[in-house]
C-alpha cells in the first residue's frame, strides 16, 4: 500500500461502503445512528474555525490550499462547497454520499507539489498530494475530535460508549476517502492519536495557513456572526495555546477565560430551546423529508441554508 490513495482503492472502499449499507436510502449513516445526532446540530458550527485551523497546522492541506483553492479569492464560495459536500456525505442517500466522495478525489488528483518553504518535519522541496492518507485521517480528526468536543459540552454529555460507538460509525464516512484502513484502530486509539498530533511539529503554522487563517477567522455562517466579536478568543481556547498564538489569536487572560464560558454557556442554555427547524441543519431536516418519502421543494430549509452557509448565487 502506498502513502496515497489510488482510484481503484478509492473504488474497492466505495465498494465495501456499499456492501455495508442496509438502507440505499436512508445513507451510509441513517436516522437510528450516532452520527446523526452529533452532525445535525448547527451549534457544531461553534468550532468550525478550531477544525480549520488544525487543519491549516498541517503543511500538507495549507500549501495545497493556498496554491490549488478559490480560498484567498473568494472564501465563503469554497466555505459552502466544503460543507455542502460534507452534508451531502452524512446526511445524503448512498448515491450522493458516493458521488461527493469521487467529487473530492476528482479534485484532489490534481493537487499536488512541492512545499517551498521547510515546514516542521517537511524539507524545502518535500513534495505534497492531496491523496495523502496520513494528511486525510488528520482532517477527518479535526472533524470528529472537534464535533465530540462540543456536543459534549452544548448539547450533553456522551458517555464513553457514545463516544466509542461514534467512533465506530465514522468509519464509514473515512471509507468515503479510501482511508479507514489508515484509523486508529479503536476511539481510545484515536484519543491517543489526537493527543499526539497536538503536541507533535507536524503541525506547524506556516506564512500560508496564518494567510488563509485569517479569513477563516472572519467566520459567514450565521453562528460565527452571532459570536463575531469573541470568535477569536472563543477558537483561541480551543486550540493548543502554541497553535493558537502562531494564528494571531489570544486567549485574553483572565477576561478571555470568561468570554469563552459565557459563549459556551450561552449555547448551552440556548440550544434545547430552540425549533428544531433552527437548531438542526437543513441537511438533516430534508433527510427526514427523504426517509418520510416526502417530495416537492422545502422552501424554509433553503432559507435556512442560505443563513448558515449564505447565497451560493
Amino acid at each position: 500500500m502506498t502513502n496515497r490513495v489510488r482510484q481503484d482503492e478509492l473504488e474497492a472502499s466505495l465498494a465495501r461502503l456499499r456492501a455495508l449499507v442496509r438502507d440505499p436510502r436512508a445513507g451510509i449513516f441513517g436516522p437510528d445512528s450516532i452520527v446523526w445526532e452529533v452532525a445535525r446540530e448547527a451549534a457544531i458550527f461553534l468550532g468550525a474555525g478550531r477544525a480549520a485551523l488544525l487543519q491549516l497546522a498541517h503543511p500538507y492541506v495549507a500549501v495545497a490550499i493556498s496554491e490549488h483553492s478559490i480560498t484567498l479569492d473568494d472564501p465563503q464560495r469554497r466555505f459552502q462547497n466544503t460543507f455542502r459536500r460534507i452534508f451531502r456525505m452524512v446526511f445524503g442517500d448512498l448515491e450522493e454520499a458516493i458521488g461527493a466522495a469521487r467529487d473530492v478525489f476528482r479534485t484532489h488528483v490534481r493537487v499536488r507539489g512541492t512545499i517551498a518553504h521547510h515546514a516542521g518535519p517537511f524539507e524545502k522541496g518535500h513534495r505534497y498530494d492531496a491523496r495523502d492518507r496520513e494528511a486525510a485521517v488528520w482532517v477527518l480528526a479535526t472533524l470528529w475530535d472537534t464535533s465530540l468536543w462540543l456536543f459534549d459540552r452544548v448539547v450533553r454529555p456522551l458517555s464513553l460508549a457514545e463516544k466509542e460507538r461514534y467512533y465506530e460509525e465514522s468509519r464509514r464516512f473515512a471509507l468515503l476517502f479510501g482511508v479507514e484502513g489508515s484509523l486508529p484502530p479503536s476511539y481510545a486509539a484515536f484519543e491517543a492519536y489526537v493527543a499526539g498530533m497536538l503536541d507533535a511539529d507536524v503541525l506547524t503554522v506556516t506564512d500560508e495557513a496564518r494567510r488563509i487563517g485569517s479569513f477563516i477567522m472572519r467566520p459567514q455562517n450565521v453562528l460565527g456572526r452571532v459570536v463575531r466579536d469573541d470568535y477569536g478568543v472563543f477558537t483561541a481556547h480551543l486550540l493548543p495555546e502554541r497553535l493558537g498564538r502562531s494564528f494571531g489569536l489570544a486567549r485574553g487572560g483572565a477576561d478571555g477565560e470568561k468570554r469563552f464560558n459565557r459563549v459556551l454557556r450561552a449555547a448551552h442554555l440556548a440550544v434545547p430551546r430552540l425549533p428544531e427547524r433552527v437548531r438542526f441543519l437543513p441537511s438533516y431536516i430534508e433527510a427526514q423529508r427523504r426517509m418520510r418519502g416526502e417530495s416537492g421543494r422545502d422552501r424554509l430549509g433553503e432559507w435556512m441554508t442560505r443563513l448558515y452557509l449564505g447565497d451560493d448565487s
